[in-house]
């Protein structure tokens, strides 16, 4: 019962500030989908972003991913254990660029406030493992993004696996 009380005031909360951000933001630009509510430049800039550092993921361009990622930006490679650092970040990416992963996603969430973003979508990745044996994995990404002098938009936290909670500290 908790639960389902603690889900209903998020939906509540998060679909209040994506009716508020929608209000305050600039004059909507282009449609997700026919007959959905029309995305802002700012929306429209952060998920090119996200799609920016998958492509790159996807074609083990590790340069350009980390061109999307604010230096000292975290990211969760696994649930509960972030990542920091330009060397650590190469790394991991690198190593999981081996796989040859593919990412698909089913939908995109964009709230924006002011200079801070969150990009929230459910993803599906299949990959091949050094001896050939296909890999395959899903999750919920949660990326907090901040725009930059230049306008553009980068990632500061990065969590593809925010559907994972950590259990409760006693």
């Amino acid at each position: 019962m908790k639960r389902a009380f603690a889900c209903t005031v998020l939906l509540c909360l998060a679909f209040g500030c994506a009716v508020y951000a929608q209000e305050q933001n600039s004059k909507p630009t282009q449609s997700t989908r026919t007959g959905e509510q029309k995305m802002t430049k700012d929306e429209i800039d952060v998920q090119a972003t996200i799609e920016k550092m998958t492509a790159a993921f996807q074609q083990n361009q590790i340069d350009t991913v980390m061109s999307t990622y604010e230096r000292g930006a975290v990211v969760l490679f696994e649930p509960g254990q972030p990542a920091t650092g330009d060397q650590q970040l190469r790394q991991m990416f690198g190593g999981m660029a081996a796989a040859k992963p593919v990412f698909t996603y089913s939908g995109h969430e964009v709230v924006v406030s002011g200079d801070t973003a969150i990009h929230i979508a459910p993803w599906h990745m299949t990959g091949h493992a050094p001896d050939g044996k296909e890999i395959t994995q899903s999750g919920l990404s949660i990326a907090v993004l901040r725009r930059q002098t230049d306008g553009s938009w980068k990632m500061v936290i990065d969590n593809p696996h925010g559907s994972r909670l950590l259990p409760p500290t006693k």
